[in-house]
C-alpha cells in the first residue's frame, strides 16, 4: 500500500511546451509522417528488439510486468507506454527509470530541427513514439518493450522492425469510433502488429477475436503460444487482482520468447518489484501529512483506492477484485469518465458494491458532465470538481457520509486517476489527450 508523500513538480520544459501544443493533430489515418520523420532521425526504429504488445485491457500492466522480468534478470530494457497520469516522462523509462528531463528536452529539441520545415506534421503520439524511438536507440537498449497506443496495424509503434515477440492482452469493444463498431473489426485492426514468423503469446479471447487471430496467424506462419491459466498464488505480485495474474503469465511467456534466460529468482524480483500506477492503487492518506481529506472517520487517516478502468470489460475485473480485496463491504464512489465511454454500463456493474455514488468532472474536453450521468442515476451526487470533493470546504464534508467505514474508490478515466494522484501526492498534473 502506498502512503501520501509530497513530490516536487517537475521542471517546466519550453521543449515539452511545444510538444503538448502538437495534441491538436488529432490521430493519423497513416503512418506517412512518421515514417518520413524517422528516416531523418536516421530510424532509430531499426536499431533495437522489440516485445510489441497489443489489446483493449491490460496492455500497460503486462508491459511493466515485461520490463521489471527483463530488469530483474539485467537486461537492459526501454518501456514506452501511453497515456501518462501525471508527468509526461512517465511515458518512456530505461531500466525502471524515467527519461531524465536533460534527455527529455534534448530529445524534443532533435524533434523540433526535423520538423520545421515539415510539410506533414506528425500527431502528438507519432512525435512521442518518434523521441522514445530516438531516445532507446541513442541509449542502445537491448530491447525496448513497446505498448501500442491505439489498434495495431496503424499505430505508430507499429513500425519497430526488429519484434522478438508480440503478445495480445484479452480484446474487447473500446475506441470503436476508430477500430471499428464489432469485436472483429477491432480484433483485426489489433492482429495488425503480426510479423512474419514472429510468435504471438495471447491471453483467452473471445471466440470471434480468437478466430480471426487463428486466421492471421495462419496467412502469416506466426506460431501462436496461448495463455491458458493464470500464474500460481504462489507467486507474489506487485500488483493486485485475480486479472493481474493473468497478466503476469501473459508477460513471463512473452519474455520467454526471447534470448534471456530468466532464473527463479529474476522472476520472483520482476513480478514482486513491479509497480503500475492507477492499478487498483491503494494510498493511505494521513492526517498529520497536511491532505485535508473531507472526513477520516477510518480514525487519523482514509484509504482510497485509484484504478484507471475506463470500459465495462474493465470495470468487471475491478468489481472481481473488490470483492476479493473487501468481501462484504461497499464503497464510497468517486466517478467521472470521458463521453464516449460506455459509462452507463460501467456504473451499472459498480452499483451492487457501491453505497454512495460521487460524480465529478474529468479534466478533459471528451468528458461527459456530471449532470448528465445523474440523469440516469438519480441517487448519485455531484460535486463540482474533484479537488473540492477532497478538501474540507467550511468545515462541511463534501465527500463522505458520517460512518462510512470503506475504502473510497476513484475509478471511471485515467485522466481522473492522474489528476487525483497529482492532488493525494502534491505533484503538479500535466494531463494529455493523447
Amino acid at each position: 500500500m502506498s502512503s501520501f508523500s509530497p513530490l516536487s513538480p517537475p521542471p517546466s520544459f519550453s521543449g515539452l511546451d511545444w510538444l503538448f501544443t502538437q495534441q491538436k493533430s488529432g490521430i493519423s489515418r497513416d503512418l506517412d509522417a512518421i515514417t518520413a520523420l524517422l528516416k531523418v532521425l536516421g530510424n532509430p526504429e531499426k536499431k533495437f528488439p522489440v516485445f510489441h504488445i497489443a489489446g483493449t485491457n491490460g496492455k500497460g500492466s503486462v508491459s511493466a510486468f515485461a520490463a521489471s522480468l527483463l530488469k530483474a534478470a539485467g537486461v537492459r530494457v526501454g518501456l514506452y507506454t501511453s497515456p501518462h497520469l501525471i508527468d509526461f516522462r512517465e511515458r518512456i523509462q530505461l531500466e525502471g527509470r524515467l527519461i531524465s528531463p536533460e534527455d527529455l528536452e534534448s530529445g524534443i529539441r532533435r524533434l523540433q530541427a526535423a520538423t520545421q520545415t515539415w510539410p506533414l506534421l506528425p500527431t502528438f503520439f507519432e512525435l512521442t513514439t518518434a523521441l522514445a524511438f530516438d531516445y532507446f536507440a541513442l541509449q542502445e537498449c537491448d530491447v525496448v518493450v513497446l505498448e501500442t497506443g491505439l489498434g495495431g496495424r496503424l499505430d505508430a509503434t507499429n513500425l519497430a522492425e526488429k519484434k522478438i515477440a508480440c503478445a495480445m492482452t484479452p480484446i474487447s469493444l473500446d475506441h470503436q469510433e476508430w477500430l471499428g463498431s464489432k469485436l472483429v473489426d477491432i480484433a483485426r485492426e489489433k492482429a495488425g502488429i503480426m510479423r512474419q514468423g514472429v510468435p504471438l503469446v495471447t491471453s483467452l479471447q473471445p471466440k470471434e477475436a480468437m478466430t480471426l487471430l487463428n486466421k492471421e496467424a495462419l496467412r502469416l506462419d506466426v506460431p501462436i503460444v496461448r495463455i491458458r491459466e493464470p500464474l500460481s498464488k504462489s507467486v507474489s505480485l506487485g500488483l493486485i487482482g485475480p486479472h493481474q495474474r493473468w497478466n503476469a503469465a501473459l508477460a513471463l511467456r512473452l519474455v520467454e520468447q526471447g534470448p534471456w534466460k530468466l532464473s527463479q529468482r529474476s522472476q520472483h524480483e520482476g513480478f514482486q518489484s513491479v509497480f503500475w500506477p492507477g492499478r487498483f492503487q491503494r494510498i493511505l492518506v494521513k492526517k498529520d501529512q497536511g491532505f485535508l481529506l473531507s472526513s477520516f472517520i477510518n480514525g487519523e487517516q482514509q484509504e482510497i483506492i485509484v484504478d484507471g478502468a475506463h470500459n465495462p470489460a474493465a470495470i468487471k475485473q475491478l468489481v472481481i477484485t473488490w470483492k476479493e480485496q473487501f468481501p462484504h463491504q461497499q464503497c464510497t464512489l468517486i466517478f467521472g469518465a470521458l463521453s464516449d465511454k460506455d459509462w452507463k454500463s460501467m456504473l451499472s456493474l459498480l452499483e451492487p458494491i457501491t453505497s454512495e455514488m460521487i460524480l465529478v468532472p474529468v479534466s478533459s474536453t471528451r468528458a461527459v458532465a456530471p449532470d448528465e450521468i445523474r440523469r440516469f442515476f438519480p441517487n448519485a451526487r455531484t460535486v463540482p470538481s474533484l479537488q473540492e470533493a477532497f478538501i474540507k470546504k467550511n468545515g462541511k464534508d463534501l465527500l463522505l457520509k458520517s460512518g462510512c467505514r470503506a475504502p473510497i474508490l476513484l475509478t471511471g478515466s485515467l485522466f481522473l486517476v492522474g489528476e487525483a494522484l497529482s492532488l493525494l501526492q502534491g505533484r503538479e498534473y500535466h494531463p494529455s489527450t493523447q
